[in-house]
Protein backbone atom coordinates (compact mmCIF):
# COMPACT_ATOMS: atom_id res chain seq x y z
CA UNK A 1 0.00 0.00 0.00
CA UNK A 2 1.89 3.38 -1.14
CA UNK A 3 2.28 5.98 1.50
CA UNK A 4 1.42 9.72 1.45
CA UNK A 5 2.26 12.61 4.07
CA UNK A 6 -1.32 14.00 4.92
CA UNK A 7 0.38 16.44 7.04
CA UNK A 8 3.95 18.53 8.51
CA UNK A 9 4.62 20.74 11.19
CA UNK A 10 7.63 22.08 12.95
CA UNK A 11 8.87 24.18 15.75
CA UNK A 12 11.49 26.89 15.37
CA UNK A 13 15.08 25.73 15.92
CA UNK A 14 16.79 26.84 18.70
CA UNK A 15 16.60 27.78 22.15
CA UNK A 16 13.89 26.21 23.69
CA UNK A 17 15.35 25.65 27.42
CA UNK A 18 11.96 26.82 29.05
CA UNK A 19 9.79 23.70 27.39
CA UNK A 20 10.27 20.08 27.52
CA UNK A 21 10.32 17.75 25.08
CA UNK A 22 6.95 16.34 25.82
CA UNK A 23 5.64 20.54 25.09
CA UNK A 24 7.86 20.62 21.97
CA UNK A 25 6.68 17.11 20.51
CA UNK A 26 3.16 17.75 21.23
CA UNK A 27 2.99 21.21 19.49
CA UNK A 28 3.72 19.85 16.38
CA UNK A 29 1.89 16.87 16.70
CA UNK A 30 -1.28 18.28 17.42
CA UNK A 31 -0.40 20.70 14.62
CA UNK A 32 -0.11 18.31 12.03
CA UNK A 33 -2.92 16.24 12.91
CA UNK A 34 -5.06 19.38 12.73
CA UNK A 35 -3.66 20.80 9.60
CA UNK A 36 -4.83 16.93 8.36
CA UNK A 37 -8.26 17.31 9.85
CA UNK A 38 -7.39 14.31 11.78
CA UNK A 39 -7.34 13.73 15.81
CA UNK A 40 -4.63 11.23 17.82
CA UNK A 41 -7.50 8.63 18.13
CA UNK A 42 -7.33 8.17 14.52
CA UNK A 43 -3.74 7.24 14.48
CA UNK A 44 -2.29 3.48 14.82
CA UNK A 45 1.27 4.30 15.93
CA UNK A 46 3.43 7.07 17.19
CA UNK A 47 6.90 6.75 16.26
CA UNK A 48 9.24 9.14 18.23
CA UNK A 49 13.03 9.91 16.53
CA UNK A 50 15.28 10.77 20.39
CA UNK A 51 18.49 10.42 20.71
CA UNK A 52 19.70 11.86 23.68
CA UNK A 53 16.15 11.91 26.03
CA UNK A 54 17.96 9.79 29.13
CA UNK A 55 21.73 12.00 28.22
CA UNK A 56 20.47 15.32 28.78
CA UNK A 57 16.70 14.89 30.22
CA UNK A 58 16.97 11.73 32.14
CA UNK A 59 13.82 10.89 30.43
CA UNK A 60 13.64 7.28 28.82
CA UNK A 61 11.08 5.46 26.85
CA UNK A 62 9.78 8.47 25.23
CA UNK A 63 7.16 6.98 22.98
CA UNK A 64 4.60 5.82 25.33
CA UNK A 65 5.23 9.22 27.74
CA UNK A 66 4.70 11.25 23.93
CA UNK A 67 1.79 9.20 22.33
CA UNK A 68 0.09 10.10 26.18
CA UNK A 69 1.56 13.59 26.10
CA UNK A 70 -0.89 14.24 22.69
CA UNK A 71 -4.32 12.21 23.59
CA UNK A 72 -3.18 8.62 22.45
CA UNK A 73 -1.71 6.33 25.51
CA UNK A 74 -3.54 3.15 24.30
CA UNK A 75 -1.81 3.89 20.48
CA UNK A 76 0.86 1.55 20.06
CA UNK A 77 4.23 3.68 20.29
CA UNK A 78 7.90 3.52 20.20
CA UNK A 79 11.46 5.72 19.86
CA UNK A 80 13.45 5.39 17.65
CA UNK A 81 17.26 5.92 18.38
CA UNK A 82 19.70 6.19 15.47
CA UNK A 83 22.10 8.65 16.59
CA UNK A 84 21.68 12.19 13.94
CA UNK A 85 19.59 9.57 11.53
CA UNK A 86 16.80 9.22 14.50
CA UNK A 87 14.45 11.18 12.30
CA UNK A 88 15.04 9.17 9.14
CA UNK A 89 14.97 6.19 10.76
CA UNK A 90 11.84 6.91 12.56
CA UNK A 91 10.34 8.27 9.12
CA UNK A 92 11.46 5.12 7.52
CA UNK A 93 9.88 2.62 9.98
CA UNK A 94 6.26 4.67 9.83
CA UNK A 95 6.24 4.47 5.78
CA UNK A 96 7.48 0.64 6.27
CA UNK A 97 4.87 0.24 8.24
CA UNK A 98 1.89 1.58 6.10
CA UNK A 99 3.34 -0.16 2.92
CA UNK A 100 3.15 -3.69 4.68
CA UNK A 101 -0.49 -3.22 5.44
CA UNK A 102 0.06 -3.14 9.54
CA UNK A 103 -1.02 0.23 9.71
CA UNK A 104 -3.03 3.14 8.07
CA UNK A 105 -2.38 6.21 9.72
CA UNK A 106 1.08 6.73 11.81
CA UNK A 107 2.24 9.71 13.73
CA UNK A 108 6.06 9.99 12.74
CA UNK A 109 8.02 12.70 15.17
CA UNK A 110 11.25 13.51 16.39
CA UNK A 111 12.47 16.12 19.39
CA UNK A 112 15.53 16.88 20.78
CA UNK A 113 16.07 19.21 23.66
CA UNK A 114 20.05 20.21 23.83
CA UNK A 115 20.10 23.32 25.69
CA UNK A 116 19.47 22.40 29.44
CA UNK A 117 23.09 21.14 29.41
CA UNK A 118 26.60 22.66 28.77
CA UNK A 119 28.77 22.48 25.68
CA UNK A 120 30.95 20.16 27.38
CA UNK A 121 27.89 17.79 28.37
CA UNK A 122 26.47 18.11 25.22
CA UNK A 123 29.35 17.20 23.42
CA UNK A 124 30.16 14.22 25.17
CA UNK A 125 26.41 13.03 25.07
CA UNK A 126 26.67 13.71 21.51
CA UNK A 127 30.11 10.95 21.43
CA UNK A 128 27.70 7.84 22.50
CA UNK A 129 27.11 7.66 18.66
CA UNK A 130 30.86 7.09 18.27
CA UNK A 131 32.54 3.60 19.15
CA UNK A 132 33.16 4.36 22.86
CA UNK A 133 36.17 1.88 23.02
CA UNK A 134 38.30 2.87 20.18
CA UNK A 135 37.29 7.15 20.00
CA UNK A 136 35.85 8.27 22.76
CA UNK A 137 38.05 6.74 25.05
CA UNK A 138 40.67 8.36 22.56
CA UNK A 139 39.86 12.00 23.22
CA UNK A 140 37.96 12.08 20.01
CA UNK A 141 34.53 14.09 19.87
CA UNK A 142 32.56 14.79 16.78
CA UNK A 143 34.21 17.90 15.23
CA UNK A 144 37.83 15.52 16.01
CA UNK A 145 36.31 12.93 14.14
CA UNK A 146 34.61 15.10 11.25
CA UNK A 147 38.29 17.40 11.28
CA UNK A 148 39.74 13.78 10.26
CA UNK A 149 37.47 12.88 7.47
CA UNK A 150 37.72 16.69 6.19
CA UNK A 151 41.65 16.99 6.26
CA UNK A 152 41.90 13.56 4.73
CA UNK A 153 39.60 14.53 2.27
CA UNK A 154 41.37 17.97 1.71
CA UNK A 155 44.48 16.15 1.05
CA UNK A 156 43.11 13.65 -1.54
CA UNK A 157 41.24 16.26 -4.14
CA UNK A 158 43.22 19.06 -2.84
CA UNK A 159 40.57 21.35 -2.04
CA UNK A 160 40.97 24.22 0.48
CA UNK A 161 39.60 25.80 3.38
CA UNK A 162 37.81 28.58 1.75
CA UNK A 163 36.63 25.59 -0.33
CA UNK A 164 34.50 24.19 3.01
CA UNK A 165 33.41 27.87 4.04
CA UNK A 166 31.15 28.37 0.95
CA UNK A 167 28.91 25.40 1.92
CA UNK A 168 28.43 27.83 5.24
CA UNK A 169 27.84 30.43 3.50
CA UNK A 170 25.39 29.08 1.16
CA UNK A 171 23.63 27.36 4.12
CA UNK A 172 23.60 30.68 6.29
CA UNK A 173 22.59 32.57 4.01
CA UNK A 174 19.48 30.40 3.08
CA UNK A 175 18.30 30.48 6.52
CA UNK A 176 17.67 33.99 6.91
CA UNK A 177 14.65 33.84 4.72
CA UNK A 178 12.90 30.55 6.84
CA UNK A 179 11.34 31.45 9.54
CA UNK A 180 12.14 28.08 11.58
CA UNK A 181 15.67 28.80 11.64
CA UNK A 182 18.12 29.46 14.37
CA UNK A 183 20.11 31.63 12.32
CA UNK A 184 19.48 35.07 10.63
CA UNK A 185 22.76 36.20 9.91
CA UNK A 186 24.27 35.71 6.47
CA UNK A 187 28.39 35.03 6.50
CA UNK A 188 31.25 35.61 4.05
CA UNK A 189 34.18 32.83 3.51
CA UNK A 190 36.65 35.14 5.33
CA UNK A 191 34.29 34.74 8.25
CA UNK A 192 33.89 31.58 8.75
CA UNK A 193 37.70 30.71 7.81
CA UNK A 194 38.75 33.04 10.84
CA UNK A 195 36.07 31.78 13.05
CA UNK A 196 36.87 30.18 16.40
CA UNK A 197 39.03 27.23 15.25
CA UNK A 198 37.38 23.74 17.15
CA UNK A 199 39.30 21.34 15.46
CA UNK A 200 41.57 21.71 12.42
CA UNK A 201 40.71 22.80 9.61
CA UNK A 202 37.29 22.93 11.05
CA UNK A 203 36.25 26.13 12.80
CA UNK A 204 32.90 27.25 14.46
CA UNK A 205 31.19 28.39 11.67
CA UNK A 206 32.33 25.07 10.03
CA UNK A 207 30.08 23.30 12.65
CA UNK A 208 25.93 22.91 13.34
CA UNK A 209 24.70 24.81 16.93
CA UNK A 210 23.06 23.17 19.43
CA UNK A 211 19.58 23.10 18.92
CA UNK A 212 16.24 22.52 20.31
CA UNK A 213 13.12 21.59 18.32
CA UNK A 214 10.30 19.10 17.18
CA UNK A 215 8.97 18.32 13.82
CA UNK A 216 6.14 15.84 13.23
CA UNK A 217 4.64 14.59 9.65
CA UNK A 218 1.36 12.21 9.40
CA UNK A 219 1.85 9.03 7.00
CA UNK A 220 -1.05 7.75 5.64
CA UNK A 221 -2.05 5.25 3.44
CA UNK A 222 -3.19 6.19 0.12
CA UNK A 223 -6.52 4.22 0.68
CA UNK A 224 -6.82 6.19 4.37
CA UNK A 225 -6.07 9.36 2.69
CA UNK A 226 -9.24 8.67 0.03
CA UNK A 227 -11.55 7.35 2.36
CA UNK A 228 -10.99 10.52 4.86
CA UNK A 229 -11.03 12.82 1.97
CA UNK A 230 -7.75 13.86 2.93
CA UNK A 231 -5.54 16.45 0.58
CA UNK A 232 -1.68 15.05 1.40
CA UNK A 233 1.17 17.39 0.87
CA UNK A 234 3.51 14.73 -0.55
CA UNK A 235 4.08 11.39 -2.07
CA UNK A 236 6.40 8.86 -0.45
CA UNK A 237 8.58 7.41 -4.03
CA UNK A 238 10.88 5.34 -1.92
CA UNK A 239 13.37 5.10 0.75
CA UNK A 240 16.62 3.44 1.36
CA UNK A 241 18.81 2.93 4.42
CA UNK A 242 22.28 1.63 5.30
CA UNK A 243 24.68 1.13 8.10
CA UNK A 244 28.88 1.01 8.30
CA UNK A 245 31.33 0.25 10.80
CA UNK A 246 31.47 2.44 13.55
CA UNK A 247 34.56 3.33 13.77
CA UNK A 248 36.71 5.63 10.87
CA UNK A 249 39.69 3.01 11.56
CA UNK A 250 37.51 -0.07 10.57
CA UNK A 251 36.41 1.55 7.14
CA UNK A 252 38.54 1.39 3.67
CA UNK A 253 38.09 5.02 3.58
CA UNK A 254 37.50 8.00 5.95
CA UNK A 255 36.38 10.30 3.10
CA UNK A 256 33.59 8.53 1.46
CA UNK A 257 29.87 7.98 3.04
CA UNK A 258 29.30 4.23 1.48
CA UNK A 259 26.57 3.79 3.79
CA UNK A 260 24.23 6.72 2.82
CA UNK A 261 25.64 6.13 -1.13
CA UNK A 262 24.22 2.66 -0.17
CA UNK A 263 20.78 4.18 1.04
CA UNK A 264 20.86 6.51 -1.76
CA UNK A 265 21.01 3.49 -4.63
CA UNK A 266 18.13 1.49 -2.97
CA UNK A 267 15.85 5.26 -2.60
CA UNK A 268 16.49 5.64 -6.32
CA UNK A 269 15.42 1.80 -7.73
CA UNK A 270 12.71 1.84 -5.10
CA UNK A 271 11.41 5.41 -6.50
CA UNK A 272 12.26 4.56 -10.14
CA UNK A 273 14.11 7.90 -10.82
CA UNK A 274 17.72 8.92 -10.69
CA UNK A 275 19.83 11.30 -9.32
CA UNK A 276 19.22 13.56 -12.41
CA UNK A 277 15.74 13.90 -11.39
CA UNK A 278 15.74 15.26 -7.87
CA UNK A 279 14.70 18.79 -8.44
CA UNK A 280 15.78 19.98 -4.17
CA UNK A 281 17.82 18.00 -1.65
CA UNK A 282 17.87 18.67 1.94
CA UNK A 283 21.15 16.90 3.04
CA UNK A 284 23.04 16.11 6.85
CA UNK A 285 25.02 19.10 6.83
CA UNK A 286 26.75 18.96 10.26
CA UNK A 287 30.01 20.64 9.29
CA UNK A 288 30.77 21.29 6.12
CA UNK A 289 32.80 18.82 4.99
CA UNK A 290 29.74 16.62 5.82
CA UNK A 291 27.57 18.47 2.60
CA UNK A 292 30.67 17.92 0.52
CA UNK A 293 30.43 14.40 1.06
CA UNK A 294 26.76 13.38 0.75
CA UNK A 295 27.02 15.03 -2.84
CA UNK A 296 28.99 12.62 -3.47
CA UNK A 297 27.58 10.04 -1.91
CA UNK A 298 24.12 10.62 -3.90
CA UNK A 299 25.59 10.81 -6.85
CA UNK A 300 25.32 14.07 -7.79
CA UNK A 301 29.12 14.56 -7.91
CA UNK A 302 32.34 12.90 -8.56
CA UNK A 303 34.45 12.05 -5.55
CA UNK A 304 36.58 15.32 -5.14
CA UNK A 305 34.15 17.30 -7.03
CA UNK A 306 31.95 17.70 -4.20
CA UNK A 307 33.21 20.67 -3.05
CA UNK A 308 32.06 22.76 -6.42
CA UNK A 309 28.80 22.54 -6.09
CA UNK A 310 28.82 25.60 -3.02
CA UNK A 311 31.64 26.98 -4.53
CA UNK A 312 30.26 27.83 -8.26
CA UNK A 313 26.43 27.76 -7.33
CA UNK A 314 25.45 25.27 -8.25
CA UNK A 315 24.31 24.08 -5.08
CA UNK A 316 22.51 27.51 -4.64
CA UNK A 317 18.33 27.80 -4.49
CA UNK A 318 18.29 28.79 -8.03
CA UNK A 319 21.57 26.21 -9.34
CA UNK A 320 21.18 23.25 -10.74
CA UNK A 321 21.29 21.28 -8.13
CA UNK A 322 19.62 23.43 -5.23
CA UNK A 323 20.81 21.91 -2.14
CA UNK A 324 19.82 22.71 1.96
CA UNK A 325 17.67 25.78 0.64
CA UNK A 326 16.10 25.91 4.33
CA UNK A 327 20.02 26.61 5.74
CA UNK A 328 20.50 23.06 6.45
CA UNK A 329 21.66 22.01 9.19
CA UNK A 330 24.19 24.84 10.07
CA UNK A 331 21.77 27.39 9.48
CA UNK A 332 18.33 26.03 10.56
CA UNK A 333 19.85 24.28 13.31
CA UNK A 334 19.76 20.63 14.22
CA UNK A 335 18.25 19.26 17.48
CA UNK A 336 19.45 16.00 17.00
CA UNK A 337 16.14 13.52 16.79
CA UNK A 338 14.12 15.93 15.10
CA UNK A 339 16.32 16.60 12.22
CA UNK A 340 15.25 13.83 9.90
CA UNK A 341 11.39 14.95 10.16
CA UNK A 342 12.37 18.69 9.86
CA UNK A 343 13.74 18.27 6.38
CA UNK A 344 10.81 16.61 5.33
CA UNK A 345 8.75 18.99 6.63
CA UNK A 346 10.86 21.56 4.51
CA UNK A 347 10.82 19.31 1.29
CA UNK A 348 6.85 19.14 1.30
CA UNK A 349 6.85 23.05 1.48
CA UNK A 350 9.19 22.61 -1.32
CA UNK A 351 6.82 20.01 -3.55
CA UNK A 352 3.85 22.77 -2.70
CA UNK A 353 5.25 25.81 -3.77
CA UNK A 354 4.91 27.58 -0.66
CA UNK A 355 8.37 27.34 0.61
CA UNK A 356 10.47 31.09 1.69
CA UNK A 357 13.58 29.30 -0.78
CA UNK A 358 11.16 28.01 -3.21
CA UNK A 359 12.97 25.95 -6.14
CA UNK A 360 11.46 26.79 -9.23
CA UNK A 361 8.94 23.79 -10.29
CA UNK A 362 10.27 21.64 -7.69
CA UNK A 363 8.57 18.07 -8.20
CA UNK A 364 11.25 15.14 -6.77
CA UNK A 365 13.06 16.05 -3.31
CA UNK A 366 15.24 14.36 -1.66
CA UNK A 367 16.36 13.48 2.07
CA UNK A 368 19.54 12.58 3.43
CA UNK A 369 19.52 11.97 7.16
CA UNK A 370 23.42 10.69 8.68
CA UNK A 371 24.26 9.31 11.96
CA UNK A 372 27.71 10.13 14.03
CA UNK A 373 30.02 9.88 11.26
CA UNK A 374 28.45 8.12 8.44
CA UNK A 375 27.59 4.91 10.54
CA UNK A 376 23.81 5.57 9.48
CA UNK A 377 21.69 6.67 6.87
CA UNK A 378 18.67 6.80 5.46
CA UNK A 379 17.76 8.84 2.22
CA UNK A 380 13.91 9.55 1.45
CA UNK A 381 12.56 10.42 -2.29
CA UNK A 382 9.08 12.31 -2.24
CA UNK A 383 7.13 13.70 -5.16
CA UNK A 384 4.20 15.84 -5.41
CA UNK A 385 0.50 15.04 -5.28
Amino acid sequence: MPATIASGASTTYGDHAESSSRELFGEVALEALDSAGLTPTDLDAVYVGNFMGDLIEDQGHMGPLLADAIGAPETASVRFESACASGGATFRQAVLAIESGAADAVLAGGVELMSLADIEHVTDALANAADEMYENEQGLTFPGIYALMARRYMHEFDVSREDLAAVSVKNHANAVANPLAQFQRELTVEEVVESKPIATPLALYDACPVSDGASAVVVVSEAFAAARDLDPVASVLGTGQSSDALALHDRGSISRTPAAARAAQEAYREAGVTVDDVDVAEVHDCFTIAEVMALEALGAYDPGAGARGAVDGETAVDGSFPVNPSGGLLGKGHPVGATGIGQLVELTKQLRGVHPNQVTDAAVALAHNVGGSGASATVTILGGV
